[in-house]
């Protein structure tokens, strides 16, 4: 069979460097003892170092003519290819309900979204390794106080360590990307409750980093009304800006909106 034609509709770069193909399957040593669920594993370079792995491998690939190719060159793996879009899937199914670890060369178009999916199943989910926009992982790596710090870094690091691991530059894809690309690694951390609303946790996060340039006492008016931020203001500092909170911080804040709704 011939070699899958990259599709951009799909956001597909087909890593072609085998050194760098080995070094990302070899990040999800970091738990030896689980099984693996790889997402986009497209013509397999990254399969076919994953699969010599002593431990049960599935992959899951939304392209039909990637699944063809699959069938034809990994028939070891005939049962534990998957034709479906991992946003869709309910992970529950996959090893009996079991952990396991989560890895790839995700679409940079969607690897947000596999985070979010990601967190919302992270008691199965222990470990997440892979490649991914290089300033996607700058970002979900970042510390407070750095202009990098959003969305993903709290999100994420609410629940996992994330480690940003190597580069990777656009010459070893095909079609090489317009962007640098980076390998991280993400590993579940002992919170089991944040102890908070999760719920509008999530909703503050969002809501005042999407006007991040902005004190919290502005940023808050899409949430609660003047009063109810004049409350807040004898209570905390408003004048701080989101970049500026740690979790823990968001985490209280979140605590007392609760309290003056």
């Amino acid at each position: 069979m011939k070699q899958v034609r990259p599709k951009k509709n799909l956001g597909q770069h087909f890593l072609t460097d085998l050194t760098i193909a080995r070094r990302i399957a070899d990040t999800v040593d970091a738990c030896p003892d689980l099984p693996v669920l790889e997402v986009g594993p497209g013509m397999g370079v990254m399969t076919q170092y994953l699969a010599e792995k002593p431990r049960p491998l599935r992959v899951v690939e939304i392209d039909a003519e990637s699944v063809a190719y699959l069938y034809e060159h990994f028939p070891r793996l005939h049962d534990n290819i998957i034709g479906e879009d991992f946003l869709r899937m309910d992970l529950h199914e996959l090893f009996g309900g079991g952990q396991f670890v989560l890895t790839g060369n995700y679409p940079y178009d969607i690897s947000s979204q596999i985070f979010f999916k990601m967190i919302d199943n992270r008691d199965l989910i222990p470990c997440c390794t892979g490649m991914i926009q290089h300033e996607v992982a700058m970002r979900m790596a970042a510390q407070p106080g750095s202009k990098t710090y959003g969305i993903l870094s709290v999100l994420i690091q609410a629940w996992y360590d994330v480690e940003y691991l190597f580069k990777v530059e656009p010459s070893v894809f095909n079609p090489p990307p317009k962007v640098q690309s980076a390998v991280i690694r993400m590993m579940r951390n002992e919170v089991k409750q944040l102890g908070c609303d999760e719920a509008l946790f999530k909703r503050l996060v969002k809501t005042v980093f999407n006007q991040r340039r902005k004190m919290l006492r502005v940023s808050l008016r899409q949430l609660l009304p003047q009063e109810a931020i004049d409350v807040l203001s004898t209570q905390t500092d408003l004048t701080l800006r989101p970049e500026q909170l740690s979790i823990q911080q968001f985490v209280d804040l979140t605590n007392l909106i609760n309290n003056v709704q």
